[in-house]
């Protein structure tokens, strides 16, 4: 809810979730307050994602982050195949040629 860049991303990252075969779970990894991310969900008209917490950072841990945004690609054999650190535009039609690549 305080990231700049993940305010940036959220709404391009909301209407990818309506995609077919594309499952998002945005993580939060600050201390759980279900308040204030329904409420930043709200001022960016978030309305595809769910809230997920990680306010102990296990999953921050397991995929051993350094920044937020990172997204973390998984195909659908639970495998890594990419990730990037920082914010993305999911709207861009180079990302979504780029995706569908591996679907």
């Amino acid at each position: 809810t305080w990231c700049a860049p993940c305010k940036e991303e959220m709404p391009s990252l909301d209407k990818l979730q309506v995609k077919d075969d594309i499952f998002i779970f945005p993580i939060n990894i600050e201390e759980k307050n279900l308040k204030k991310t329904e409420k930043f969900y709200n001022d960016l008209n978030i309305k595809n994602l769910n809230i997920f917490f990680d306010p102990e950072f296990k999953l921050a841990k397991q995929f051993k982050l350094r920044g937020v945004p990172t997204t973390v690609f998984i195909n659908q054999k639970g495998q890594e195949f990419a990730r990037v650190l920082g914010d993305i535009n999911f709207d861009d039609k180079n990302f979504i040629k780029w995706l569908n690549t591996y679907k």
